[in-house]
């Protein structure tokens, strides 16, 4: 039996049993608007709008459903801007996952920003969305295994 590394979200790290990781794929976006990209708070730092994707979802619903959820905006998914794969430890549920990460930008349909779609784990870590401006983002904090800025400035010119 292989043991796997998992990061959570502080950083550390976990050995696992590689039989004891369920497989979640993540979906995430990207939304812009004038300088400014929207972002989750989350602990003491910020991650992209999304989240893990539902058994017989697509990737579509997948981050439409999670940025509503997240942020009370409805989205239209537009391009892909990265994929990639993780290993997360998730603390509280004490669960690994084995996680393909896809990051999509889209466009805003409808909406206001609202933590109604907030689950109640989600309610002791999250706070509303916010609208980071672009110069910032070299100084915060993302929780997250992935390179957010350069995903952002990937994104930006696509």
């Amino acid at each position: 039996m292989n043991m796997i590394s998992c990061r959570d979200w502080n950083e550390e790290m976990h050995e696992v049993s590689e039989n004891e990781i369920t497989f979640r794929p993540s979906v995430y976006g990207l939304l812009f608007r004038d300088g400014e990209i929207l972002l989750s708070p989350q602990r003491d730092g910020y991650d992209f709008p999304g989240g893990g994707m539902e058994i017989g979802e697509t990737i579509e619903q997948t981050l439409i459903r999670e940025f509503h959820e997240e942020t009370g905006f409805h989205v239209l998914m537009k391009d892909l801007v990265y994929c990639g794969q993780d290993f997360y430890y998730a603390i509280p549920h004490e669960k690994a996952f084995n996680t393909i990460l896809l990051y999509y930008t889209c466009s805003y349909k409808s909406g206001d920003l609202s933590t109604d779609g907030f689950d109640e784990y989600e309610k002791g870590y999250a706070r509303k969305a916010e609208w980071v401006s672009i110069d910032r983002i070299e100084k915060i904090k993302f929780h997250n295994s992935v390179d957010s800025v350069a995903i952002i400035r990937k994104a930006m010119v696509i």
